[in-house]
């Protein structure tokens, strides 16, 4: 063992002694206050930063990490360490151990915090696409040239559309439509005479849907099909609905 116990705290605190040494520097504890503070600060770091909850990191993360390392007892130049025995490369090799441990912790917990990070960005943007939207509908809906039509699905459920061409855009809403078949989706079309384009297709298996348009300026018709999940290039059968979105 080393002559000086004082070094075991790092190696304490990350449970790489063996039993002898831990009921040796547990004896030690009790008459230590330094390394009864040591230890103390060494628990509490690592389990802050490798904590997967935390989402907010420190200020000063990889200083605090190597502060703390730095300032855990290190084996002191001795007998053991000058004769270079067996004994004083085992503790050496385990104190470098235990720093890089802290180190790692602390590694981990940064990992931790930018993925939550990131999380929480994706949420925020999403929010905000989601308040976006919201707000065009309820322009499309408001605007004093909005074109309501609606119409029965053979299959069950109603289609509706309300289109403004000053804002180009329409909402379409899809209520109560029978689901497609499997591995089948509900896609829109904006057709003008011998012209058709996709307005957006359904996730596989949805009946209901409330879907905002882009460009119905200049569009006669609104209409829906059952195509392969994903979509096609262009209509592969006849319009389940077609609603008209000029006045």
């Amino acid at each position: 063992m080393t002559t000086d116990i004082h070094a075991l705290a790092g190696a304490y605190v990350l449970d790489a002694v063996d039993d002898v040494e831990r009921a040796a520097f547990e004896r030690h504890l009790a008459d230590c206050p330094t390394c009864t503070l040591e230890v103390a600060e060494l628990r509490e770091a690592t389990a802050r930063l490798a904590d997967p909850t935390w989402s907010v990191p420190p200020p000063g993360l990889r200083t605090d990490v190597l502060a703390r390392v730095r300032r855990t007892p290190q084996e002191r130049p001795g007998r053991a360490g000058r004769d270079g025995s067996a004994a004083a490369r085992r503790w050496r090799r385990r104190l470098a151990a235990a720093a890089a441990a802290v180190v790692l912790a602390g590694g981990a917990g940064a990992a931790t915090w930018v993925a939550q990070e990131q999380r929480v960005r994706d949420a925020r943007t999403e929010a905000g696409a989601a308040r976006d939207e919201t707000a065009r509908i309820r322009a499309v809906l408001t605007a004093p040239d909005a074109v309501v039509r609606t119409s029965a699905a053979p299959t069950g459920g109603r289609v509706t559309v309300v289109a403004s061409a000053t804002r180009d855009e329409g909402v379409a809403l899809l209520a109560g439509l029978a689901a497609p078949a499997p591995g089948r989706a509900y896609q829109l079309w904006l057709i003008q005479g011998g012209s058709v384009a996709s307005a957006g297709v359904l996730p596989a298996g949805r009946g209901e849907a409330t879907v905002l348009i882009g460009g119905v300026r200049g569009k006669g018709l609104l209409g829906v099909t059952e195509e392969p999940a994903g979509g096609s290039a262009r209509p592969s059968t006849a319009p389940l609905v077609a609603l008209g979105l000029t006045a």
